[in-house]
């Protein structure tokens, strides 16, 4: 006779199919290694690329052979000042005259980092429970639309005006990824199909919805919104001087909550475990179905949180571009994190800062900022690739344990 309980234990165990603990730590510590290591590799060919794109290195590269170190002189000065200007854009502006404008790009890349890591999450979270969110895009747009309507349509008290238009982007953005997830669990239509499927929707959804008398700002004929009430806006952490809001701290608090869904609760010990293996996971009495559309309905719900800090933390109107493209990053950025939240949340940081500090360095050294998306597209490239990055550095493999961060197309 079996005896069932909700009792939560203090830590989940290991899902079957998956590397025990002390197998996880050492992978992971091996994957730590392999991150740092791609990032330098991907600065390193990022250097190349800035050389070879900069005029003067093109004028001196002629006459390589007849003056050689003036060629390598303007190399070393376009790389040490397009890098100098992307330090000084994305993390502190030694050269600037007070001390507000000197941290004035850290907290930009905060800015750009907050909803790139609750979107990193919704990617990652998907990872873990196997399934590929391809649509974070949609649901930050559905976010964006819940929190806009809100915002600007209600009329409530401060903290509860806020906290509505919060719910209201979760619980639309929940819903869009619940859609792809019910397909998934009833019909088995892949999860990769339904979610770009649903991105195209979502798109064009809001394009209606501009152009109609409850969401068009009145007396413009362009697609805006009206402005979203100041009663709904997320505080700013540091006054009127930063755009840098309370969305930073969801965002962070939204990742320990990522970790402890998964790490110390029996519905993240269901989700692993179908993640895992869902054979095994279904022989052992989960119900794969509701798993997979918990785990997607929860993922659409982070990613709506983005599309409330994009309306209800810096741009305060809905337009087209609302979405910014965050929800692709996410899928890079969830991918350098490898799954774990809180290597999620560290590379949505990195990437706030070099999106903070591409168009630093594009306005002061004229670098093309496309650069810095090549850089980023390494870095994940280096990262698919350990093998290659090990070759390089000569390292030898540790052996098997590294997490698989999600599967494969026929999984």
């Amino acid at each position: 006779m079996s005896v069932t309980t909700d009792r939560i234990p203090e830590k989940t165990p290991d899902a079957p199919g998956e590397p025990t603990s002390a197998t996880r730590r050492r992978g992971w510590a091996g994957d730590v290694l392999i991150t740092v290591l791609s990032i330098v590799l991907a600065l390193v060919v990022g250097a190349v690329l800035i050389a070879v794109a900069d005029p003067r290195v093109q004028e001196t590269a002629s006459y390589f052979f007849a003056r050689p170190l003036d060629m390598l002189q303007a190399a070393g000065s376009s790389v040490a000042n397009a890098y100098a200007a992307l330090f000084k854009g994305a993390i502190f502006d030694y050269g600037a005259e007070t001390t507000t404008a000197a941290i004035r790009p850290i907290t930009e890349s905060l800015v750009f980092a907050s909803p790139l890591v609750v979107a990193g999450l919704a990617v990652g979270l998907a990872f873990r429970a196997g399934l590929f969110n391809i649509g974070a895009e949609g649901q930050i747009i559905l976010g964006a639309i819940g929190a806009a309507y809100v915002g600007f349509a209600w009329e409530l008290p401060l903290v509860v005006h806020m906290v509505l238009a919060l719910v209201a982007a979760m619980l639309l953005g929940g819903l869009w990824a619940g859609i792809a997830g019910f397909l998934k669990a009833r019909t088995g239509a892949h999860e990769v199909i339904t979610t770009i499927m649903l991105n195209y929707i979502a798109r064009f959804l809001l394009a209606f919805l501009l152009s109609t008398t409850a969401f068009q700002r009145p007396g413009r004929n362009d697609p805006i919104s009206p402005q979203v009430d100041s009663t709904a806006m997320l505080p700013q952490m540091l006054g009127s001087w930063s755009r840098l809001h309370l969305g930073l701290l969801v965002a962070i608090a939204a990742g320990f909550g990522v970790w402890w869904l998964l790490n110390r609760s029996t519905l993240g010990f269901k989700l692993r475990a179908v993640g895992a293996n869902p054979f095994a996971s279904r022989t052992a009495g989960i119900d794969v179905g509701w798993s997979t559309f918990a785990a997607m309905a929860i993922a659409g719900s982070l990613a709506g949180l983005a599309g409330a800090f994009q309306i209800i933390g810096t741009e305060r109107s809905l337009t087209g571009g609302v979405s910014a493209g965050i929800g692709f990053d996410a899928i890079t950025v969830a991918l350098l994190g490898r799954g774990n939240p809180f290597g999620i949340v560290l590379a949505g940081f990195l990437f706030g800062a070099l999106k903070a500090g591409g168009v630093t360095m594009q306005a002061r050294t004229g670098t093309p900022i496309d650069l810095v998306f090549v850089v980023q597209s390494l870095i994940v490239l280096f990262i698919a690739a350990p093998p290659l990055v090990r070759a390089i550095f000569r390292i030898r493999a540790q052996g098997a344990g590294s997490m698989q961060v999600s599967k494969g197309w026929n999984a």
